[in-house]
C-alpha cells in the first residue's frame, strides 16, 4: 500500500471541505445537506474530502435497513427500528491526484472507524455511484459495501444548455417556485444522460440487516454498467481494478 499508510483522516470544517469539493469533484458542486466532513491529509496538506449527511430522500431510504431479532435464552425481542438519525449518506467524495493510487478505499475505511468511535449511534451508511459520469463504485466494493441497487439512469438530466442537473435539485422549492421543476424541463428538452445509477450500503452495526436484495457484483457486467473515471470499461479491466483497490476495514488501525 506504500505511502497510503501515512494518510491522516480527521474532521474538517464545511468551508474548507466545500472549497476543496468544488475544485476537485467532477460535478463542481457540493451537497447542501452534508454536515460531517473528513479531510484526508498527506505530508500535512489536504488531498481528499469525504462529506457525510442525511439523505434527501427519506421516504425511499428509511426502510432499506432494519434490526435483526435478538434471541436471549427463552426471550425473543425486537430491537427498535432503525431511526433516521442512525444512518448517514456518504454524499460527496473528492480527491486530487497527489494521493497514492487507491487511497480512497483506505480513507473510507478510516472514516468508518472514526464514526464507530465518535458516533456510535450510526448503524449504517448509504452511498451512490454515478455510472453515467464517474464510476460504478469500485472503491465502495473494495471497502466492504454491498450493492443493493442498479438501474438505468432517469434522474441525471442533460439540460438544453448542456448543463447536467439532478431531478431532485430541480424539484426543490426554489425551482418549483419559478415553474421549472424536473417535470417541466423533461417536457422542454431535458433528457436523461446515458448510464446507470448504483446504490451501496455498508452496515456498521452488524446486527442490522439489509431489507432489499443484495446484488452480486457480476450484475454490473451483466448489465454492461462497468465504468471507471468516466469511461466505459470491460469486465477484465474492472476485475483488475477491483483486486488492486481492496482494503480490509479490520486491518485499519
Amino acid at each position: 500500500m506504500g505511502r497510503a499508510k501515512e494518510i491522516i483522516v480527521k474532521v474538517i470544517n464545511s468551508k474548507v471541505a466545500n472549497a476543496f469539493v468544488k475544485k476537485n469533484h467532477y460535478s463542481g458542486k457540493v451537497v447542501p445537506n452534508s454536515t460531517l466532513h473528513f479531510g484526508c491529509f498527506l505530508d500535512g496538506s489536504l488531498h481528499g474530502v469525504m462529506s457525510y449527511g442525511t439523505s434527501m430522500q427519506k421516504s425511499k431510504i428509511i426502510n432499506l435497513v432494519k434490526p435483526c431479532l435478538l434471541i436471549t435464552l427463552t426471550i425473543i425481542s425486537l430491537v427498535k427500528p432503525c431511526l433516521w438519525n442512525e444512518m448517514l449518506e456518504l454524499n460527496r467524495m473528492a480527491f486530487d491526484e497527489f494521493l497514492p493510487k487507491y487511497s480512497e478505499s483506505r480513507c473510507i475505511a478510516i472514516s468508518v472507524k472514526l464514526l464507530k468511535k465518535n458516533a456510535p449511534h450510526i448503524k449504517w451508511i448509504l452511498s451512490y455511484a454515478d455510472g453515467c459520469q464517474c464510476g460504478d463504485g469500485t472503491i465502495y466494493r473494495a471497502s466492504g459495501f454491498k450493492l443493493v441497487g442498479l438501474k438505468k439512469n432517469k434522474t441525471m438530466l442533460k439540460m438544453p444548455n448542456g448543463k447536467i442537473m439532478a431531478d431532485k435539485t430541480l424539484n426543490n422549492s426554489n425551482y418549483k417556485k419559478i415553474g421549472q421543476s424536473a417535470g417541466y424541463w423533461k417536457k422542454n428538452g431535458a433528457k436523461p444522460i446515458e448510464g446507470n445509477q448504483l446504490r451501496y450500503i455498508y452496515l456498521i452495526d452488524k446486527t442490522c440487516e439489509i431489507t432489499v436484495p443484495i446484488l452480486e457484483f457480476s450484475e454490473i457486467d451483466k448489465q454492461d454498467a462497468g465504468m471507471y473515471k468516466g469511461k466505459k470499461i470491460t469486465l477484465q479491466e474492472r476485475r483488475a481494478i477491483n483486486l488492486s483497490a481492496e482494503v480490509d476495514l479490520n486491518a485499519i488501525s
